[in-house]
């Protein structure tokens, strides 16, 4: 993810809780919502109930990575929050994609495949 496909305001991520549509599982809350821009823009919350800073820093490694394997197939044009759950910090990645993957597709934000 560079900076300029990051969110940043806490306004938007307020937007997103208030207006945006959500997909949750025991790994990862998802959170969408269509914007005017011509590209994504993502944000990832991690919250201190978690736990420390380095469960907290994992968590958002490990959505980071899940979302550059599926960055490809996003379609342009969203704004997307990922909320680490308390389960996320004992998974591994592959697990976090798999929720991701399933719940942007229920969101619309990636199409879905024939084999699903």
């Amino acid at each position: 993810m560079t900076a300029e496909f990051t969110l940043k305001q806490n306004s938007d991520f307020h937007r997103l809780y208030g207006r945006g549509k959500s997909e949750s599982s025991p790994v990862l809350v998802t959170y969408a919502l269509k914007s005017r821009q011509p590209y994504s823009r993502v944000g990832i919350t991690t919250s201190k109930k978690i736990g420390s800073a380095v469960e907290r820093n994992r968590c958002r490694r490990v959505i980071r990575a899940a979302y550059s394997s599926l960055k490809g197939d996003v379609k342009p044009g969203y704004d997307l929050v990922f909320v680490a759950r308390h389960r996320t910090k004992n998974v591994k990645m592959q697990v976090v994609a798999e929720s991701m993957r399933r719940q942007l597709v229920d969101l619309g934000v990636i199409e879905k495949v024939s084999g699903e």
